[in-house]
């Protein structure tokens, strides 16, 4: 059984992400304890919890210790399903972050695996948008052959979440990665999405219109962005921008919140996004650690990131620990290789 100490790096969720996926696809059961410790409420929060759940639907997994505040599991995985699998999340917790730990093991079923999503948000705090997974994510992972198609049903929002979601992700084997050149700037695309209750108030025109002012005048390119109104059960906002280069995408967002004009989220997102740009990086900060375990399942791979987060670091000593594979770090290049 391999050891997983939670308390590691940043001692967040991710740890157990990458930790129940990797044990689905290699089949060797792991202990995870000190989850979350030091943090103000250690231990698993609903978030978590429906990750784990739902891999442990994905591959029949015995799991000891699951439920909320507990500081450690065990996870014995099973043989990963193929066919349609339903992950109901009763909170306003990241969809995209439960599919995160769905996505590596769901490579490996025999045949496609469908996943539909009820509950839960597509947008929330401290995790990517669905529509960055859609957009720049899975572009990236389709240049290794991964396949997945998503479809958004119902957006939600924080505090009631109750979004809709369809993913099937078709069986593939990976091949190597290589993005260190990005190439020329080719466009700028994304969308600006509100409640339907925020129609009459132009919130997303005016997240759009923001958002093209701050993006033309930085680098002089008129940006294609979608406006999107959905019913939805909670109030709620938020513009997903990409930047599309000959050989990658790169990624960034911002979120509506109480008290914080359509026009100001606009411009934070249209700000993150020629922050991205204006590096020499080939991937965004937020693609930089979630692709690291497919390049493990791929190596050799090599990435330019425009930093080496906490989060990359943390996640490459799990990935180390169920892969025989080894993860080299350039300081001064920020290339990020994998053997």
């Amino acid at each position: 059984m391999i050891q997983i100490d939670g308390s590691v790096g940043e001692a967040g969720g991710q740890i157990l992400r990458t930790a129940v996926a990797l044990s689905a696809v290699t089949q060797k059961p792991c202990r995870i304890f000190n989850i979350r410790k030091g943090r103000p409420q250690p231990g698993l929060k609903h978030q978590h919890l429906e990750a784990i759940k739902a891999v442990q639907t994905l591959c029949d997994a015995d799991v000891a210790g699951l439920e909320i505040g507990s500081t450690e599991i065990t996870f014995a995985p099973g043989k990963i399903k193929s066919g349609e699998i339903k992950v109901n999340i009763p909170t306003a917790g990241s969809i995209s972050l439960v599919l995160q730990a769905m996505m590596i093991p769901a490579l490996h079923a025999e045949s496609p695996v469908k996943i539909i999503f009820k509950g839960g948000a597509t947008h929330g705090k401290w995790a990517p948008p669905i529509n960055y997974v859609k957009s720049v994510l899975l572009p990236l992972l389709e240049k290794m052959g991964y396949k997945m198609s998503l479809i958004v049903k119902k957006y939600g929002y924080y505090p009631s979440g109750d979004a809709v979601v369809e993913v099937e992700i078709m069986p593939a084997k990976l091949a190597a990665l290589n993005l260190i050149e990005r190439g020329k700037l080719l466009s700028i695309t994304g969308i600006t999405h509100a409640s339907l209750a925020l129609k009459n108030a132009s919130v997303a025109e005016r997240q759009e219109t923001s958002a093209a002012k701050e993006i033309k005048g930085g680098i002089n390119i008129v940006p294609d962005i979608t406006a999107v109104y959905t019913d939805t059960a909670s109030l709620g906002s938020g513009v997903e921008l990409e930047a599309v280069f000959e050989h990658t995408i790169l990624g960034a967002n911002a979120l509506g919140e109480r008290n914080k004009s359509a026009e100001k989220v606009g411009m934070e997102a249209a700000r993150a996004l020629l922050e991205q740009i204006n590096s020499t990086a080939a991937v965004d900060e937020y693609a930089e650690d979630q692709l690291l375990p497919y390049m493990a399942l791929a190596a050799p791979s090599r990435i330019r990131a425009p930093k080496i987060t906490s989060h990359t670091r943390t996640n490459i000593w799990v990935i180390e620990k169920f892969l025989p594979v080894k993860f080299m770090i350039d300081e001064d290049e920020k290339i990020i290789s994998v053997v």
